[in-house]
């Protein structure tokens, strides 16, 4: 029988994601995540089996934490416009606050070859369908009570929201001016 593990896993995948979500993955060593984790090499690689083990567990765990923490303000109680708003300025205050200006992880995960594998397309992507499958329900809720206009189908709506609320991330981790932002913001919104 092996020895009980002496560390809080999810404590440790919160420390990898950021080592990770700071410098990307192929960027990211292995000294990093032990410096960041506080593990030894040993510990690390008994644990999660592989750098690339370490990322995919990462994008689940930023996937149960950030990215579901998003899809619960979209369940919020309240206009449906208001919801979608709140999204995108949720993402814009926390972006510009982030000194590292990491943006989101997944997008980050989709964007960078080197760390990308079977696995973590499927992760990513699954995260984009859930967030796309809420706007969507948003989408399709405003349409039925009339908050929204009815003249395109909700889930072309839910994609090009989609697309500006990625394209938002983006932009956010390359300007100071809020009022940039705050643009892209209104336009996604006036054009639902």
């Amino acid at each position: 029988m092996g020895r009980p593990r002496e560390f809080d896993e999810q404590a440790v995948l919160d420390a990898a994601m950021d080592v990770f979500w700071a410098k990307g993955y192929e960027a990211t060593t292995t000294e990093d995540l032990c410096n960041g984790t506080g593990l030894g090499r040993g510990s690390l690689y008994n644990a999660f089996g592989s750098k690339h083990r370490l990322y995919q567990e990462s994008i689940r765990r930023y996937a149960a934490t950030k990215a579901s923490a998003q899809l619960a303000m979209l369940a919020e109680d309240r206009p449906i416009r208001e919801r979608l708003r709140a999204l995108m300025l949720g993402v814009i205050d926390a972006d510009m606050a982030d000194p590292g200006r990491r943006g989101c992880l997944a997008l980050n995960a989709a964007t960078e070859a080197a760390g990308r594998s079977e696995e973590v397309t499927a992760l990513v992507r699954r995260q984009f369908a859930d967030l796309e499958q809420a706007i969507c329900d948003l989408v399709a809720i405003g349409q039925s009570t009339g908050e929204l206009p009815t003249g395109r189908p909700a889930r072309q709506v839910a994609r090009t929201f989609q697309s500006t609320y990625y394209g938002l991330r983006t932009l956010a981790k390359v300007t100071d001016d809020r009022g940039a932002l705050l643009d892209v913001v209104e336009g996604a919104i006036s054009a639902l």
